[in-house]
């Protein structure tokens, strides 16, 4: 019998059901033969390598607003965000060492103009911290991270809008700041954040699968396989 114009074809039918056969199949086995991996070091147990017990202590609690695990996926620290900094900080990103950092510089030039200051980013962190701190005292009443958390959404409101009084230099903590916590979240685990791929599995993302020639043609259906990271490990 012919198929009807307008309609699945028979043939094309049954080739899609193969297909998801077998990738069903092929997810099942992968998460089978998955092995254990030993969990991490809790992050109060993490052995940093740029930050200190102060500014560690700062960049958990601000992380932990910025992607609360209260949401509805895992949150900051849950993906172990934190260590994906200090690891960044104490790397070529922390040193700026691919970033034309010749002066002369415009900390008060407009932000569209591009990066301005004479400091790297692991130094505006170094510096921009205990400012930060200093302010939430005067204003909060103690350091953010013993804030209750509605202070600390204020606070790092104000600091994202510009009220708190920070050297020119130092504009682009807050920005540095989200931006770090959205690509510790997202990012390869094998940089330290991402843990488990749990924000890939929360999303979807299939991270670096090599291949995915049974897909192609199989619109709004969703993939059944888990992300798997760069080094081949599978959530």
């Amino acid at each position: 019998m012919r198929d009807m114009p307008g309609r699945p074809s028979r043939r094309g039918f049954l080739k899609g059901t193969a297909a998801g056969v077998t990738i069903a199949s092929l997810a099942g086995s992968v998460k089978a033969q998955a092995p254990e991996k030993e969990a991490p070091p809790p992050l109060d147990q993490y052995e940093r390598v740029y930050l200190n017990e102060a500014e560690w202590a700062f960049l958990m609690a601000a992380c932990d607003r910025l992607i609360p695990s209260d949401g509805a996926g895992p949150g900051a620290l849950d993906c172990r965000v934190p260590v994906f900094i200090d690891r960044q900080l104490a790397g070529s990103f922390g040193k700026a060492s691919t970033w034309y950092m010749q002066g002369p510089f415009d900390p008060s030039a407009e932000p569209t103009l591009g990066f301005q200051s004479p400091l790297t980013p692991a130094e505006i962190y170094r510096k921009a911290i205990p400012v930060f701190q200093d302010w939430c005292r005067q204003k909060h009443g103690d350091v953010f991270e013993k804030l209750a958390t509605d202070k600390q959404d204020s606070a790092l409101t104000s600091l994202q809008n510009g009220d708190v009084p920070l050297a020119a230099e130092l504009r682009d903590f807050f920005s540095f700041l989200l931006a770090n916590t959205k690509e510790g979240y997202f990012a390869d685990p094998s940089y330290g954040g991402n843990y488990d791929m749990q924000a890939w599995v929360y999303i979807g993302f299939p991270g670096a699968r090599g291949a995915y020639t049974s897909w192609p043609g199989r619109e709004n259906v969703e993939y059944p396989l888990g992300p798997v990271a760069i080094n081949g490990d599978r959530a």
